[in-house]
């Protein structure tokens, strides 16, 4: 009999695996896919040479978690490479403003009126980084908080909604990039604790960068199979499971899925019913002939590139996907240039360029004119650098992952209560109606993105029943 079984090799389920090895735990992964990656993969979805990533591609979560920055993952191909710039947010003034590594350097991008505002934001929290990201990305029922003072200043300053933070910023273009910070999650401006979501992106840009990885966000993936494998875990993919009887025996169940997907295998019926998942994307990864032409030049050297004019059109845009069900006219965009230092990512001289856009869950349309035409505001001939695209909306990004259910790659709305209490109110949110059976999915705190912490801190809970058996 194995100790653990751990269902699906996306980030967390991997990491979760990982951690039950390192304490000898002995481990298998199923994957239905036939390569482990979750939302870490990279393909050639255009064309032959260009190497996308079909949803996760920035990492600045990752690149800052604690989990992965406790693991050997360098040894095994992991390789971060910073652009000279995290993110620009251009203007259609052909100005923009900055999260560049230096604080100084980002408040400036803001103007004379708001640089002061903005350090004295971020300043206090920089210098304990390192202990806020983990007491932040942990649970007390995982984690004792160690600086539980700079903890409560974090939450003073973050739960509040991000309008009233950003209340303190004089003019639009502060405004703005803090706006487009909260839509990376799909939240309304004006939401619980988007204040938090925004100050979270900020000061990891300024903390370690918001990098890509070397040769694509496979890596990741592949970096923590492969150490996995050399701890003695086996994984297993091509393999589907629909319901627990596929399984071989254990001790433990890890299930990296999303809550309903769980509730059927495990036969919980409606335990999850109340869990909300949130709008969808609309995702074009472009084989590009040579760089984006933006018209501000901070763009140019930008990893990340956030699109939206001011921050009323982000907060109409993240509105009509969010609570009126529409796909919205000039939607707010989230665009990552992996090539601007990754030459590997493209034959030379050309580009591979990631963009998506918000619309409702499930929504069946086709926004690509629309996310074309923002670009164009931003970069005029953007259309005459395409040579290939690949499109996926709702529907394709639920084919391709079950874990986003309606297109939604946050695996569940991040929004009200939920951004905190995920999948249910709970103190143990990483267990389950049965005993042996547990969720580490991107369900569960601390929520979406590349950085595997749900998976380490489900493995935690797994390993005290383990020992406790």
């Amino acid at each position: 009999m194995l100790d653990a079984v751990v269902v699906g090799a996306g980030p967390n389920g991997l990491t979760a695996a990982v951690e039950l090895a390192r304490r000898g735990f002995s481990v298998a992964v199923f994957e239905a896919r036939d390569t482990v990656g979750g939302g870490a993969r990279t393909e050639e979805l255009t064309l032959p040479g260009f190497r996308h990533d079909p949803c996760a591609a920035a990492h600045p979560l990752g690149v800052n978690s604690p989990a992965f920055r406790a693991l050997p993952l360098e040894r095994y191909g992991l390789e971060w490479l910073h652009p000279e710039l995290p993110m620009a947010h251009p203007f259609t003034d052909g100005s923009a403003a900055v999260l560049s590594r230096s604080v100084a350097e980002t408040a400036a991008s803001f103007g004379p009126r708001d640089a002061g505002a903005y350090r004295r934001l971020v300043e206090p929290f920089l210098p304990k980084w390192d202990t806020l990201v983990r007491d932040f990305m942990s649970l007390p029922s995982t984690a004792l908080p160690r600086d539980p003072v700079t903890l409560a200043r974090f939450g003073l300053t973050g739960l509040p909604p991000s309008t009233w933070l950003t209340s303190r910023f004089r003019d639009e273009r502060a405004k703005t990039l803090f706006a487009g910070l909260v839509g990376h999650v799909m939240a309304p401006l004006n939401g619980f604790a988007t204040g938090a979501i925004g100050l979270v992106f900020a000061l990891a840009a300024h903390a370690r960068g918001w990098p890509v990885a070397r040769g694509g966000s496979q890596s990741i993936s592949d970096a923590l199979a492969a150490y996995l494998k050399d701890l003695g875990g086996e994984i297993h993919t091509d393999y589907e499971v629909k319901r627990l009887d596929d399984l071989p025996p254990a001790r433990a169940y890890v299930f990296d899925t999303s809550p309903t997907a769980l509730a059927k295998i495990a036969g919980f019926g409606d335990y999850y019913a109340n869990y909300r998942y949130g709008p969808g994307v609309f995702k074009v990864d472009y084989a590009l002939d040579g760089p984006v032409p933006w018209t501000a030049k901070e763009a140019r050297t930008a990893g990340t590139v956030q699109i939206g004019a001011d921050s009323a059109e982000i907060n109409t845009a993240l509105r009509a996907a969010s609570r009126e069900n529409r796909a919205p006219d000039r939607p707010f965009m989230i665009t990552v240039q992996p090539s601007v230092v990754d030459p590997t990512r493209a034959p030379a001289g050309k580009q591979v360029f990631w963009a998506y856009g918000h619309v409702p869950s499930g929504w069946t349309g086709d926004l690509t004119d629309a996310l074309e035409r923002q670009l164009e505001r931003f970069a005029p001939g953007f259309r005459d650098r395409v040579l290939a695209r690949a499109t996926a909306g709702p529907p394709e990004l639920a084919a391709r992952n079950a874990n986003y259910v309606g297109g939604d790659i946050g695996s569940g709305a991040v929004s009200g209560l939920q951004i905190l209490l995920r999948p249910k109110l709970s103190l143990s949110p990483y267990g389950t109606p049965h005993p042996a059976v547990f969720i580490c999915s991107s369900s569960t705190p601390p929520g979406p993105g590349v950085h595997g912490m749900s998976g380490h801190n489900a493995a935690k809970a797994v390993w005290r029943r383990l020992r406790q058996a």
